[in-house]
């Protein structure tokens, strides 16, 4: 199956994307990706209407969950450096429904990411110019709520992000790195110049205004700051050394990321009591509030530099995850193509503009971003059990027995984190936290002393198998239950949605590839048992 996705997908491209890329370009690449749409976009919200102070507490919690996840997928990355990503782990190791699944919610989140930053790119180049972050979208009171902003402006800078991603990878990853560069001294000058504006008390003071379940909540929501560095594992293909170089990109810039966040959403609480930051362009209003209105410009001019970088690497990203479903047919095979002259999947590129461009145009941010966090947990979640499949399990090699054994060990595993997630939702109390959490314990424990690992991967991998990758469902889970019900609801409906194309579009046509695919290795089978025939007759005349 690794043979399959790494070589036969492939393959139905018919050109081959270039090999460019190197550690360096990955670090910037990942901070790039992340950094800019959740500081800028998110820590306004989180902190006035749901953690207060202990933002900084909520950045932390998912930074941790998130890293779980690096970790789990930089095994796979490096042993699976194809375009697909989660996608094409998930359909080695969990089977073309499960993946098909993902697939779906990976085009929900990163349309909604992409959607997300471009409409935050408007509010922060509004108050650029001296406006309100709402002032240059257009009211259609006529529309619902939250869908009755409309932003042209996001549109926009779409379509011109999609023009420089689909032209060159390599200077798209040059206009990356120096533009990450100077986002990242913006960065230093909002921590340096805030502090003078610090006021302690403004942190001290009613620390957890919304109390521990306010901190988790906001941690649910944080979560999209974190999205963009699955989008580094997209550019497998592109890698010129992928067993050095992922592992160094993703986790080294993630590091850097959670490090960052942490110190900046401190210095926001300081600067300004949690009731009085704005929601939509925190930094800028904060600074304007301390009299320092010039400090707003190079605010916003960095906001707008870091959500540029982070709009281009959602592309990217966004366009070979599809190049590759596109491959399988699971998605229309005019995704698939990449073009001869730039290397690049041009099609995907466009269609998945189009895709950004909908939505950011109707949606407002507090819709997009809890959306967002639920596919993007759910996501994390199968990859990081996917990863202990990896581990313990190989067909025509593992026992029924042994096989056996892992599934009940794993079904106790993701139930004890919905049971405890529930019991978060739920009740005020804490002896169920000690039952669900003695019975995840025991089944990570089980799984450990019972099975043997029967694959263990060759360039590198995540150490404490099964306990991190364990760990990080439970993390992604819990978070899940501090997600409001709508957004599950709209979760739902997409789910539903996609289970009735898979049913009767992508089911058949997966099918259908599959035995091309066949019919294409006998006839090269064929061939081959052909010539050595002849070879040997050859040699015997």
């Amino acid at each position: 199956m690794n043979h399959q996705e790494l070589e036969q997908m492939r393959a139905r491209s018919n050109n081959q994307m270039k090999k460019t890329l190197n550690w360096w370009d990955l670090i910037w690449f990942g901070i790039g990706a992340v950094m800019g749409a959740g500081i800028f976009v998110l820590t306004g919200q989180a902190a006035r209407n749901d953690a207060g102070p202990a933002v900084v507490i909520s950045y932390f919690i998912s930074g941790v969950s998130a890293l779980l996840s690096v970790l789990c997928y930089t095994e796979f990355s490096v042993e699976l450096p194809v375009a697909g990503g989660s996608f094409s782990y998930l359909r080695v190791e969990l089977g073309d429904f499960v993946a098909y699944i993902a697939a779906g919610n990976i085009l929900f989140e990163y349309v909604v990411a992409g959607a997300s930053v471009a409409r935050s790119w408007t509010s922060y180049f509004a108050t650029l110019c001296n406006h309100n972050p709402n002032d240059f979208r257009i009211n259609v009171p006529a529309l619902a709520d939250n869908f009755n902003h409309l932003d042209p402006i996001a549109v926009v800078i779409s379509i011109l992000v999609c023009i420089g991603a689909a032209l060159s990878m390599k200077a798209s990853s040059r206009f990356n790195s120096v533009t990450t560069i100077v986002h990242l001294v913006v960065l230093v000058f909002i921590f340096i110049t805030g502090m003078t504006k610090a006021n302690p008390a403004n942190f001290t003071t009613n620390f957890l205004p919304f109390g521990f379940r306010g901190v988790l909540k906001a941690s649910a929501v944080l979560f999209f700051a974190y999205v963009g560095f699955d989008g580094v594992a997209t550019l497998g293909e592109e890698i010129k050394n992928p067993g050095r170089d992922i592992p160094i990109g993703l986790i080294g810039s993630m590091l850097v990321t959670i490090t960052t966040y942490c110190v900046l959403s401190a210095t926001l609480c300081l600067m300004q009591p949690y009731s009085q930051i704005d929601a939509d362009a925190s930094f800028t209003m904060a600074f304007q509030a301390a009299g320092m209105n010039w400090a707003k410009y190079i605010v916003a001019l960095g906001a707008i530099k870091g959500m540029t970088t982070v709009l281009l690497a959602n592309l990217i990203a966004q366009a070979r995850y599809f190049t590759h479903i596109g491959r399988t047919h699971m998605a229309p095979a005019i995704l698939a193509s990449i073009h001869p002259k730039t290397g690049t999947p041009v099609n995907a590129t466009v269609i998945m503009t189009v895709a950004n461009c909908l939505v950011a145009l109707f949606t407002s941010l507090d819709v997009l971003a809890n959306l967002l966090s639920i596919s993007t947990l759910f996501i994390f979640s199968l990859v990081s059990l996917a990863l202990i499949v990896r581990r313990y399990y190989v067909t025509g090699e593992t026992s029924t027995s042994d096989r056996d054994k892992l599934i009940i060990f794993l079904t106790l595993i993701v139930g004890s984190s919905i049971a405890t997630a529930v019991y978060w939702v739920l009740s005020q109390g804490w002896i169920g936290y000690v039952v669900t959490g003695v019975i995840w314990f025991a089944a990570t424990l089980g799984l450990q002393l019972t099975l043997k690992q029967a694959k263990k991967p060759k360039l590198w991998g995540v150490p404490l198998v099964p306990w991190l990758p364990s760990a990080s469902i439970a993390f992604n889970v819990f978070i899940l239950g501090s997600i409001d019900v709508p957004s599950f609801i709209r979760f739902a409906i997409w789910t539903l949605v996609l289970l009735v194309y898979y049913i009767f579009v992508a089911l058949h046509a997966s099918y259908d590839a599959a035995r091309e695919t066949d019919r294409v290795e006998a006839q090269a089978s064929q061939a081959s048992q052909a010539s050595q025939a002849t070879n040997m007759e050859a040699g015997t005349s």
